[in-house]
């Protein structure tokens, strides 16, 4: 991999947003390149989204960036990600967080990013196959939540999972048909949402798909 390729996309990010210093030495650390199929290994460190399997993508780099950025994890947080991917998400929240709590609806998608995470020696996550839309019950509450499909709705499953004081960030779908991030924080009062910025995420399936059930 050639170094100034990840240089080039870091200082990409800064231009575009992301701040936090945590969240761009997570990045600049994970190899994107062991995340990405072959056929598009030479577009490893672009800022675009690529083709996994299974109908699914991993995510730009920028909206990695800002969609971490906006979770403001702190080393102490135990993290639920419903979509794990290719894993590279996965990767990044390691490097931020306590524990990170990972679902994926895919077998063959999960099962090649828990090799590709113990590949890199990351011992502070538990992934699973299930449904993410309704979370990790047995393992919550959750100081942060992270969705990388777009929900209609945000299940209220996931909500329910979320700890007093914590953060959701997820993409929604809008009434005009497009999406935006949002972040959600649960106080003592109730929920709290605001919107972040756009992005094109597919969509939240509930259930497992029909190769993949028990």
């Amino acid at each position: 991999m050639n170094p100034a390729l990840r240089i080039r996309l870091l200082m990409e990010l800064r231009r575009c947003g992301v701040s936090d210093t945590r969240v761009l030495a997570a990045i600049e650390t994970v190899p994107r390149d062991l995340f990405v199929a072959e056929p598009f290994s030479d577009q490893a460190w672009d800022n675009a989204a690529l083709p996994i399997g299974c109908g699914q993508t991993i995510s730009q780099p920028l909206v990695v960036g800002l969609m971490t950025q906006a979770l403001e994890i702190t080393s102490r947080c135990k993290v639920l990600e419903v979509g794990t991917g290719s894993g590279y998400q996965t990767a990044v929240l390691c490097h931020l967080c306590r524990r990170v709590y990972t679902l994926e609806r895919h077998r063959p998608l999960l099962a090649e990013a828990e090799a590709r995470l113990r590949g890199l020696r990351l011992t502070n996550v538990v992934a699973m196959h299930g449904d993410g839309a309704k979370g990790w019950a047995a393992q919550a509450p959750f100081d942060r939540i992270l969705l990388t499909a777009s929900a209609a709705e945000l299940p209220q499953g996931l909500l329910d999972q979320l700890a007093v004081g914590g953060v959701l960030v997820a993409p929604v779908d809008l009434p005009s048909g497009g999406q935006q991030v949002v972040r959600v924080r649960r106080s003592e009062a109730g929920f709290a949402t605001e919107p972040l910025f756009p992005v094109r995420f597919v969509p939240l399936v509930s259930g497992l798909p029909p190769a993949d059930a028990p």
